[in-house]
This record gives C-alpha cells, sequence and structure tokens, in this order.
C-alpha cells in the first residue's frame, strides 16, 4: 500500500499518548511481573527466530530489539506498559499477521460503535442502540477528523483499535467529527464495562456455570459469523459471508441453490479471511476448472495453493464480488483470483492489503500462578499468478463504488443496490441495507 505514513513506529506513538490518558486497569508493577514481561518478548522471539516466513526477518536487527525491549520493560511503571512494549516490538516488522495477543482481562469493553475506512477517510458506520455513544450524538455518516488527538489513516486505524481496545483499552474516547451536514463537533465516549470472573472454573464443580457460559458464548460468536443469503428470483442470489469458515459439503449446498439463478452476489464486505480450505471450497464452487490461487512463499520453499474445481457442480452464471477496506487475508484472495481468471467483477472498495499466512502461538508465564498469553507469526506470504504480493496492497475492484455520508446516515446500500442493476434486478439502497441487517454482539 503506497503513502502508508507513520506505519513504522506508530503502535508505540499510541502507546506513548496512552499513558497520559485515563485507562480502564493499569497495575503497579512488580518484579514478578516484570520477569514475566521478559518471559514473553523472550518466548515470542524464539519463535519468530525460529518460523518467521523470512529469516533475514526483514533486514531488523531482532536480537537488538529483543535487548532494547527487556529495558524499556524494566523501565516500565505499569503492566500495561510493559505488555506495550511487547507489541510495539513486534510492530516493527511492519506485517499485519504478526502481532501481539496480551492476557486477557477480566472484563469486558463495548465501545458501541463501529469505525471504518472508506476511501481514505474514517467513518462512523455503526452506533449501538442506548449507548453512551448513541447518547453523546454519535452517528452513523460522521467522519472520524481525530480519535484521541490521532488522525486514523488506512494505515493506522487498525493499530488504533488494537491499542485502545485489546492492548491499553481506554477510560475514555474523544471524538473529532464532520457531520454529513459539513458541522464540525467533538464528541468523548464512555465504553460501557462489563466485569467478568478473575478465575473461570472449568471443572464442573460451580455446576457448570462457567462451563455453559464458555457454551454460550461460542454460540454467539458462531451466530454472529454465520454466512447467509437471499435468493430474489431467478435472476439472482445473493451470498453474504462474514469470515472464511465453512466446509466443502457447506459449500456445495450454497451452489446448489445459486445454480438456480442467473447471476450470484458473494459479498466479502467486512470479512476479515479465515481458513485456507475454505477459500478453496468457495473457489471450487465458482470455477469450472482447477486453479492455482498462487505460491506460499516461507523460508523453506513456495508451495502452490490449489483450488479443486466442483465440475459440474460448480455455479457457472455470472459473478459480482463486493468488498470495502475490511476484506481482509482469503477474502481479497478470493477476489483477486476472481479477477485474474476474469470469472466475474469485483465492485467496492480497495480492499485492506492484510494478505499472509500466519500460525498462532500460545504461551504461559509464570509458575505458581500462570499468566497466558499469545502471538500471531507470519510463517508465508502469498505470491498471486501474476507474480505480486497483495500485502499492503491491496485489491483494486474492477469498478469502485462506495456509500456516500449521507448513504450512511441514511441506512442505505448503493453498492448492493448496483450490483443487483447489473444482475437486471431492481434493488432500492434502502432495501439492500435491509437484507443482511447488522446484529450487535449478545453480552
Amino acid at each position: 500500500m503506497k503513502n502508508r505514513p507513520f506505519r513504522h513506529g506508530f503502535l508505540l506513538i499510541l502507546i506513548m499518548a496512552a499513558c497520559s490518558t485515563r485507562l480502564l486497569l493499569s497495575q503497579q508493577m512488580s518484579k514478578l511481573d516484570r520477569d514475566r514481561a521478559k518471559e514473553m518478548i523472550a518466548d515470542i522471539s524464539a519463535d519468530i527466530k525460529k518460523h518467521y516466513y523470512d529469516p533475514k526477518i526483514r533486514g531488523v536487527d531482532w536480537e537488538g530489539k529483543v535487548r532494547e525491549t527487556k529495558e524499556k520493560i524494566d523501565q516500565s511503571p505499569s503492566m500495561s506498559m510493559a505488555l506495550s512494549h511487547v507489541a510495539a516490538a513486534l510492530d516493527v516488522l511492519d506485517d499485519s499477521h504478526t502481532f501481539f495477543l496480551p492476557p486477557s482481562r477480566p472484563f469486558r469493553v463495548d465501545f458501541g460503535y463501529e469505525l471504518q475506512m472508506i476511501g481514505d477517510k474514517c467513518f462512523v458506520v455503526r452506533v449501538r442502540p442506548h449507548s453512551d455513544a448513541e447518547a453523546k450524538g454519535l452517528k452513523p455518516g460522521d467522519q472520524v477528523l481525530a480519535l484521541n488527538g490521532y488522525s486514523p489513516t488506512r494505515a493506522t486505524l487498525w493499530k488504533m483499535d488494537y491499542v485502545y481496545r485489546r492492548l491499553r483499552p481506554q477510560a475514555q474516547m474523544k471524538f473529532d467529527l464532520l457531520s454529513p451536514e459539513g458541522q464540525e463537533r467533538r464528541v468523548t465516549v464512555t465504553p460501557r464495562v462489563q466485569q467478568l470472573k478473575r478465575i473461570v472454573n472449568l471443572t464442573g464443580a460451580d455446576g457448570g456455570g462457567d462451563i455453559w457460559d464458555l457454551i454460550r458464548q461460542e454460540e454467539n460468536e458462531e451466530h454472529f459469523y454465520r454466512g447467509r443469503y437471499e435468493e430474489l428470483n431467478e435472476d439472482l442470489m445473493i451470498l453474504k459471508l462474514p469470515v472464511f469458515d465453512f466446509s466443502d459439503s457447506e459449500i456445495s449446498v450454497i451452489m446448489d441453490k445459486a445454480r438456480k439463478h442467473k447471476t450470484l452476489i458473494i459479498d466479502l464486505r467486512g470479512n476479515g479471511g479465515g481458513l485456507e480450505e475454505a477459500l478453496q471450497n468457495l473457489l471450487g464452487g465458482v470455477l469450472d476448472h482447477d486453479i492455482k490461487v498462487g505460491d506460499l512463499t516461507s523460508r523453506e520453499s513456495a508451495k502452490p495453493i490449489v483450488a479443486k474445481s466442483h465440475g459440474k457442480h460448480a455455479f457457472a452464471g455470472k459473478l459480482i464480488v463486493l468488498v470495502d477496506s475490511d476484506s481482509a487475508s482469503a477474502s481479497e484472495l478470493f477476489a483477486r483470483v476472481v479477477q485474474l481468471e476474469k470469472r466475474g467483477a469485483v465492485l467496492g472498495d480497495r480492499s485492506s492489503g492484510s494478505v499472509m499466512r500466519a500460525k498462532h502461538y500460545s504461551y504461559q508465564a509464570g509458575t505458581d500462578t500462570l499468566v497466558f498469553f499469545g502471538a500471531s507469526i507470519t510463517d508465508a506470504d502469498i505470491i498471486m499468478t501474476d507474480g505480486k504480493s497483495l500485502e499492503h496492497a491491496g485489491v483494486i475492484p474492477d469498478e469502485t463504488m462506495t456509500p456516500s455520508p449521507v448513504d450512511l446516515a441514511s441506512g442505505r446500500d448503493p453498492v448492493m443496490a448496483h450490483a443487483a442493476d447489473i444482475a437486471g434486478v431492481k434493488l432500492t439502497p434502502e432495501k439492500a441495507a435491509s437484507l443482511f441487517p447488522y446484529e450487535w454482539p449478545k453480552d
């Protein structure tokens, strides 16, 4: 991705700025805490040196960075600050799929809003009913000029979200906004905090309450990320996929339905990726021949990713794919293959440019009291059949089209409506927006 200002070191800038604001939790450091934090960077560093896709670690003096991080941990006034330095160390690799997964905290934070880059501007796209964000007047369609004093960009919004929500949760978020009517205002939003148990009992000795809570949480996530579809008429079927997590048999069932229609729209907006096998399955469901997606290029070798066609069971009609700035990883690969194979049209906004293959590593620190943490570490880049990587570049749609601030404020989806029009189906932007209503995650 071109013109990525402050990409290197921006995470650390946010971290240092967060030190001067009120946090939801900021405990003082003990020697035991410092030792644990240094153990964290040491464990992650060992796996980066062993598994990171580039054996030269992108030219970074990694040993020096680890030493520097340990020195900063020794000087940190709180555990939150120490963990922030661990995160900042991984950030120097400038890699979308390599990052620190800090220990979980005994509370859940709901900010009550969702932000998104549309083109090169950041907008409020959703506000949760009955939240403080709604009470303070935050509205869909508001452009975010600054968040806690920093202007969001495509290169930095995800880092701001990571710092403010996961790494150093903030007690307040300060917005400088521009309304669709052109009025500027400042709004301060206080998130809702739900206190969680510090210790979860998985033995069943409590009657199984904690176990059932985890089961319900998993069921809620499965419901939130489920695929949905609408069969409008014989001309059009629309498939909405929030994540790539489905089996070959599930795709076969969907394609059986799709074959009854002349056009299939696959909506991958907001789809952050998922399983490599799911990507292969979906491609196989819309292609009449086997294809190479690209080469997984690791430190050892280059290995092709191949999608095998479902043959006569594949959908053979007109294909339209929708993407936006939150389409990442597998969704970007799918859209780019559709372009390279000239299989269909890609509409929407330039995608995220977050396309690497990574593995999650789980760790624990301590002896008597264990602290669990993790890291995502890239083990391969994906080189497409045109010889290019999508990392930091993204997919440029065949037709760029985005909602306006007024569309966001009015609850309209002109992109889906335009895609339907290409399929020969009249669909108002208002009706298009109502097909797959957003469901806020349950508590």
